[in-house]
């Protein structure tokens, strides 16, 4: 009995979900789960012209500083996230850096903060369909450290603090209980978001690279900060700082000759 060959069948052509093609994206991908905030994306490139949208996968492709560089909405959670990492690395997308929003469990993280993360605990279920449970989630390293060098340069000129650490990966938004928060804690998790244990391994499994740097939304030590109805004006000068960062972690990247 002949078996479907997903991933031979997909290879070097119009990607089924995503709706690109080879030739249509960068090397560099930036990753946001919101299509809305593609274009936001797009508001930092020269040239930027949109690819497709299809479902929550929203594709603009444009340069900065001469280097082509693509966005894509992943949409939210791990198994959207992965057939969007898949569908780019079909078409010659080779470098990913998440640029997401995130909540916060160390107290000394704020709103509008940004946090870098060199590896994420794996609560996810679809990073579990590609590797054994005890397979750690780990960001490229020399991304990570590009997007450090940039975040602290940046900082100062724009107000924002800096933070790396070690993030979760959840699949599920309102299942997080006060006891799973504090084991979190008391594992010294510095945040939780939704995407990046399935990005990290998939970008290792291919030979890929990824990284993220997050925008925290809210801090769960400040309960009365939180706020799902109003608009959070830190999170969205967040978003642009996460995005400005990753940007020039790209172009001091690119410019680095000892780097694949």
């Amino acid at each position: 009995m002949a078996i479907l060959d997903k991933n031979a069948r997909t290879l070097h052509t119009r990607q089924y979900h995503l709706h690109v093609s080879p030739g249509d994206v960068g090397k560099y991908v930036l990753l946001p789960g919101d299509p809305a905030r593609v274009l936001m994306i797009a508001q930092h490139l020269d040239n930027p012209g949109e690819i497709a949208f299809h479902r929550e996968y929203r594709t603009v492709t444009g340069f900065y500083r001469g280097i082509k560089v693509s966005g894509t909405s992943t949409g939210i959670g791990c198994p959207s996230a992965a057939i969007a990492v898949e569908e780019l690395a079909n078409v010659g997308a080779t470098h990913f850096i998440r640029v997401g929003s995130s909540a916060a469990y160390r107290p000394e993280i704020a709103r509008g903060d940004l946090i870098v993360n060199t590896a994420t605990m794996r609560l996810d279920g679809t990073s579990a369909a590609y590797v054994d449970p005890r397979f750690p989630a780990v960001a490229d390293h020399f991304l990570v450290r590009h997007l450090i060098d940039a975040a602290q340069d940046i900082a100062a000129e724009r107000g924002f603090k800096v933070h790396v650490g070690v993030n979760a990966s959840s699949d599920a938004f309102y299942a997080e209980t006060p006891e799973l928060v504090e084991q979190l804690q008391e594992h010294r998790i510095s945040n939780v978001e939704m995407e990046s244990s399935a990005i990290f391994t998939i970008a290792h499994l291919r030979g890929l690279f990824a990284a993220m740097v997050c925008a925290v939304s809210y801090n769960y030590t400040r309960p009365g900060e939180v706020d799902f109805e109003g608009e959070n004006h830190a999170l969205i000068a967040g978003w642009e700082n996460a995005i400005a960062v990753a940007l020039e972690a790209i172009a001091r990247y690119e410019a680095d000759e000892d780097m694949p």
